[in-house]
Formats: structure tokens, sequence, C-alpha cells
């Protein structure tokens, strides 16, 4: 694949993924191997009610502290509910994000057996339709999810359906975030430098710059997706199954220039997990006599998770 133009990845159209579905996941599959990352435009889940779901959000973030703080589950490493200012912090970074966010997981039916990974949901009683419409939001970027990862199978020259099993019921979480305005001698990033947990990442809202992805060379590309298009990219899961083939790339978050300073920042990063029982371990042909598996003894995504959230201050 050519190199791109370092302020830019050159996105993929959705629009391909039924009507050439092999070459959709070589494109895709050839950004992903080539920065981590991949731009994918005309994703079609509906830019209306994707607004109306992070307009919600919005209201959400806007709410008095005291009230917000209500929602902070105490001991709960940020997986549901809110999470304040001054808690989340990128590996080995001196400084915390400058950021707060609430997380959504998936909705479980009662006595399921994943009960005791995947906490109850928290719903604000604040804003309505909150919980309707962030649902809505977690299951369109977790069936789009699903069609991703069968393109990275068929990149990978797996079976398509590969993935399929691996995340189904899957610890997944949406991220409603917030980055607010901020001064300028604020020590702190909006998201220090850092690699993503799971097995992909689906960011909608960078059209707000802000987002550089480190390159080879040690320079970072800013990533300025056309205006309704998916950011995603591959997590430590994915890439450590791959042998890290497809790589999870360092990314962050920078402050805005001056004339940028007072303006918020929303966006939505969809993590997309496997199942917590799931044993991540070198996928079929990625380990070779010229590329020996780097990763011999397997974990379960569950246990991997647990190490990384201790990292980040979250655990």
């Amino acid at each position: 694949m050519t190199d791109l133009a370092p302020s830019a990845i050159a996105p993929v159209s959705f629009d391909r993924y039924d009507s050439d579905f092999e070459g959709f996941s070589k494109d895709l599959g050839d950004s992903f191997r080539r920065y981590g990352f991949a731009v994918v435009s005309d994703h079609g889940m509906g830019q209306a009610k994707i607004e109306s779901a992070i307009d919600k959000a919005k209201q959400f973030f806007a709410l008095p502290e005291d009230v917000k703080k209500r929602y902070f589950v105490e001991g709960g490493a940020g997986q549901r509910g809110y999470t304040p200012f001054g808690i989340e912090t990128a590996k080995g970074a001196q400084h915390f994000d400058l950021k707060e966010f609430w997380h959504v997981g998936r909705e479980l039916p009662a006595g399921h057996r994943y009960a005791a990974q995947m906490p109850d949901n928290l719903w604000v009683g604040e804003v309505d339709g909150f919980k309707d419409e962030l649902l809505w939001l977690f299951n369109a970027l977790d069936g789009m999810g699903g069609k991703i990862l069968q393109a990275i199978a068929s990149y990978l020259n797996l079976d398509r359906h590969t993935f399929d099993t691996q995340v189904k019921d899957g610890n997944s979480i949406l991220r409603l975030l917030h980055y607010p305005p901020i001064s300028k001698d604020a020590p702190n990033e909006r998201a220090g430098a850092h690699e993503d947990i799971n097995a992909i990442t689906l960011l909608l809202g960078a059209e707000e710059g802000g987002l550089e992805v480190l390159d080879r060379d040690g320079r970072w590309l800013p990533i300025n997706p056309p205006p309704g298009s998916l950011v995603i990219n591959i997590g430590d899961m994915l890439s450590r199954a791959t042998n890290d083939y497809l790589p999870s790339t360092t990314h962050r978050v920078v402050n805005p220039p001056p004339e940028r300073r007072g303006v918020a920042r929303y966006s939505t990063p969809f993590f997309l997990h496997y199942a917590p029982d799931h044993l991540i371990e070198t996928l079929p042909g990625r380990a070779t006599a010229e590329e020996p598996n780097r990763y011999p003894q397997p974990i379960t995504a569950d246990q991997f998770l647990k190490q990384r959230l201790a990292e980040i201050k979250l655990g």
C-alpha cells in the first residue's frame, strides 16, 4: 500500500462492504497494517440518530457536578456510569487526562453467565431519553464492529466469521467523552499517549481536531476524517492475537490551538471487547519461522482487561 499523506489516512467507503467485500477488506486491512488505524466513510448508521444520542450525553455533562457525581461508582473501575475529572491517567503519564466520561455496557438478561464480569448499567434520570438513545448507539456500533471484524478476518485469510463467537456477548463499552475548554497553561493533555486495551475501537466525533497517531518514524500524524466518518483502530487484544501483524498504535488527543481552547470536544469511542472468558491466543498463520510467536502464553480477555485497568488507574 502506498504511504498516505502525513496529515490524513485515506477513508474507505463502507458502501463497498456488500458490493466489493474482498476489495473493502483489503483496503481496510492495508490501512490497519500500515497505521493501526482506518477511516470508514459512508457508514450508514443514521447521522441524525447519532447526533441525537450525543446530544443526550451533552445534556448529562452540563448537569451540576454534585448531580453527576451521584452516578460515580466507588470501586467500580470506571466500568459503568460516570467517571469525573482527575482519575484516568495514561500508562506512565505524570498528569491525569483532561476529560470526564460516561460508560454504557451491554445489557444482559438476568442470570447471564457473564453477570459477574459485566455489571448492570446506570441510567440518568435527569435527561429524558438517555437510556433509549444510548442503547441504540451502543447496539448500532456493536453491529458495525462485527462487520468490521468480518472484514479483518478475511484480510487475515481466516474464515469470515472467525470472530463472531469470540465477541458474542463481549464486554464492550460505549464511552461518552467530554473534553472541556482548557486554560492556556494546563500541564495536562486531553488524552495522553496510549494504546487501547480491547479488540477494536470505533470512534465517532473525531471531526473536532486533536486526535493524533504515532507513525513508525516517530512523527505524530493528525487524523482529520470527513464529517460523518468512523475512525477505527486496532486494540492491544487483537494486536496480540495477530502476533502484532495488525498493530495497536499509540495515539493521543492533544490540546487545541489557542483560538480553539474555549471550545469543548465531545466524542464517543466504542471499545469492542471479546467475551470475558475468551482465551486470547495467536491466530492461525500469524506465528512463523520468520515471525516467532511473541505471545506463547494465552490469557483470558477478562484477565487482560483487569491488568490494564490497573495500569491506567481505573482498576
